[in-house]
């Protein structure tokens, strides 16, 4: 099967659904394309009947132009009109299955792709791929039962000069497989060009005050020239190969025609060939053309959209799907065990964690500290499987957590972090994230992290969107609505990850004792660094070097003069 067709039957899947609309369209297609003859035909028949005095009637004339060009608009308009309705049917389910995938794919999938590159794909690739396709195919479809039409229509007539038009397509078929492949490859670079090119205007666009204040912006300024320059090279490279197709073919043609022209003037002055059957000839000849110039333009676009799609399909069949298990027990105890436990984030760096052995016993309360870096945030993100292990095992009651069922293993833990993420959405959406709660279930929660009065004082209440990652809220404000998340999800199993980090002393206070209610009989790890938060733990973690170096509570380690004792006076010195 020739490549181009092995990857358009990719998109199969796509348009099954679409079946009624596609046929209508190669039917449109079809009929456009019987007509096409018609043309050359009439106009011999007028040379040969109606000028020559063979008693055509004259109304014939007007009423077979007028039918023709009806039956040409209409199937036209059928044919664009079937080709775009399942072209954007199929644009639709492969978003779908794109954000389907994105959702489920596994966390390495966002590790080694950017968010720019991939929003670039799922909106604007997705949408513009297909559009060229399909108007593409189009012209494809349409254009090929024109030239098998016309050259039915001509072997009919002279089965001598047709053969001579044939010896012109191998020709073609070999300038268009050439330079498709180098056009495809300057596509698929143009559009890592492009994605490069976005990742540069998003990191700008989300550190606009770091660059402001560090008078970056000509540094950075240069950077985005470079990326746009490339993508200028890369795209003027790709519109001198798809540029090339169309005068080489049309020289071909150009050769073909001259050649069938003068034989046939010769064959009609030997008295072989009517007047009327030499222009019908000449007539369909040049007809071939147009649709042998479209057939050649056409591949550049083709090229470009299916590059696009397949991005798309990439997507879909390529980015690994996390993997769980069955094991679904309700609602966990919270007992965690973590046996031999190491991981590597890259075979050539240094290990993140090391050997770590842990029992956390359900309803403890566990804290971690230690220097940046040492392991504690890894840890947790193990827990919920952000992250894989490259060593070792952890259990949740006992249960490996490769066992476990991927949605019952998340519904376990709840997560207040110092990065909040809140989408652009009311409060009430915000807090009850995942599962819509009753409006009471919401305002308990924000009583409880201490934003109820906040919420009410608004205009419209829990209805009030939040914008943007919560840009109309303060550092504060985002940080108990995500306690309020926390409150109202009732997971077993809750993690702090500096949760009180963007609070006033007064919030810090009142949220620690909303927190310090929500702990009760929970499993909870926290990971602080302002180690006064953390002294009524249970126990306390200390890593460094991605090793957990001692524990115990609060008094044990600060007596026994360790690591945590250092961390400990370092704050607490006058």
């Amino acid at each position: 099967m020739p490549p181009l067709l092995q990857r358009l039957k990719r998109l199969l899947p796509y348009i099954r659904h679409s079946r009624a609309g596609l046929l209508g369209a190669l039917a449109g297609a079809a009929v456009t394309a019987a007509t096409e003859p018609a043309i050359p035909w009439l106009l011999g028949r007028l040379l040969d009947q109606g000028f020559a005095g063979g008693g055509m009637p004259l109304w014939v004339v007007p009423v077979a132009i007028i039918g023709l060009f009806a039956v040409r608009s209409a199937s036209g308009f059928v044919a664009q009109y079937g080709l775009a309705w399942t072209a954007n049917r199929a644009v639709l389910q492969l978003r779908q299955k794109m954000f389907a995938q994105l959702l489920k794919s596994a966390p390495s999938v966002f590790s080694q792709q950017t968010a720019s590159g991939m929003t670039n794909t799922l909106v604007y690739e997705a949408q513009s791929g297909v559009n060229q396709l399909s108007a593409s195919l189009l012209t494809l479809v349409r254009d090929s039962f024109i030239l098998v039409a016309l050259l039915v229509y001509l072997l009919t007539l002279n089965w001598q000069l047709t053969l001579i038009v044939g010896l012109l397509f191998p020709a073609v078929a070999w300038v268009m497989r050439a330079l498709g492949r180098r056009l495809h490859r300057l596509t698929v670079e143009g559009q890592k060009a492009t994605d490069d090119l976005a990742y540069v205007v998003e990191e700008n666009m989300l550190a606009w005050r770091i660059v402001r204040l560090h008078g970056a912006e000509a540094q950075q300024g240069q950077r985005f020239g470079g990326a746009a320059d490339r993508v200028r090279q890369l795209m003027m490279k790709a519109v001198v190969a798809g540029g090339t197709m169309t005068p080489v073919t049309q020289m071909l043609a150009a050769c073909a025609l001259s050649v069938v022209i003068v034989i046939a003037l010769w064959q009609s002055r030997s008295g072989g060939t009517s007047v009327g059957e030499f222009v019908a000839f000449v007539t369909a000849m040049l007809q071939l053309v147009a649709p042998a110039k479209h057939l050649s333009d056409v591949m550049a676009p083709l090229t470009r959209g299916l590059a696009a799609v397949e991005r798309g399909l990439d997507l879909v069949e390529q980015s690994p799907a996390e993997l769980g298990g069955t094991h679904d027990a309700g609602r966990a105890r919270g007992e965690i065990v973590l046996q031999g436990v190491g991981l590597r984030y890259r075979d050539d760096s240094a290990p993140a964690l090391v050997d770590v052995d842990l029992h956390v016993r359900a309803g403890e309360t566990v804290a971690l500290v230690g220097p940046s870096g040492a392991g504690k945030t890894t840890l947790v993100n193990l827990l919920p499987r952000f992250v894989e292990p490259t060593a070792g095992r952890i259990t949740l009651d006992g249960v490996a957590l490769a066992d476990w069922d991927m949605l019952a293993l998340r519904r376990q833990f709840a997560l207040v972090s110092q990065d909040v993420v809140l989408f652009n959405d009311t409060i009430a959406a915000n807090v009850s994230l995942g599962a819509p709660m009753p409006r009471q279930a919401v305002r308990d929660a924000l009583q409880a992290a201490y934003l109820l009065d906040f919420v009410d004082s608004l205009p419209q209440g829990l209805d009030t969107l939040v914008g943007h990652n919560g840009s109309q809220l303060s550092g504060g404000q985002r940080q108990r609505l995500a306690i309020a998340r926390a409150i109202v999800k009732d997971a077993p199993i809750l993690i702090l990850d500096e949760a009180t980090s963007a609070l006033d002393s007064e919030s810090e206070r009142a949220v620690q004792a909303a927190l310090e209610r929500l702990m009760q009989g929970r499993t909870t790890l926290v990971i602080a660094h302002r180690l006064s938060t953390i002294e009524h733990a249970d126990r306390v973690l200390a890593f460094e070097g991605g090793r957990l170096v001692e524990q115990g509570t609060h008094t044990e380690l600060l007596a026994h003069g360790g690591l945590y004792a250092r961390l400990h006076a370092m704050q607490f010195r006058t």
